[in-house]
């Protein structure tokens, strides 16, 4: 799975350009400028991961980007997501995976 996802950037009364994930639920932040936003925006989409993996919701895919600037996770975000991902399509909860890595559950809380 690939988490990349697209910013919505606009202006916003004050002067700020403020960026948007619409894919991910409460993910907006801002900046002086749109480069600011952008580096805002891909610590934002990290926030939104984690907390949509802390309450075991799915991660949504990202949208088509269709001309909109993208930002992306780092990679233990990534593959934490992915991992989660992968545990949520297969229906295995953290003692199956633990189970079947011979590892305690603890461990798998960590990852």
């Amino acid at each position: 799975m690939h988490y990349r996802y697209p910013i919505d950037l606009t202006p916003d009364e004050t002067g700020r350009v403020v960026g948007r994930a619409a894919d991910l639920t409460g993910c907006v932040t801002d900046g002086a400028t749109a480069a600011e936003a952008l580096a805002a925006a891909a610590d934002a989409v990290e926030e939104a991961l984690a907390a949509a993996m802390l309450a075991r919701e799915p991660i949504p895919d990202p949208s088509p980007a269709r001309g909109r600037p993208t930002v992306a996770p780092g990679a233990l975000i990534a593959a934490k997501a992915a991992l989660h991902a992968a545990m949520r399509d297969r229906g295995l909860s953290n003692a199956a995976l633990a189970a079947r890595l011979d590892v305690g559950e603890t461990e798998i809380r960590r990852m």
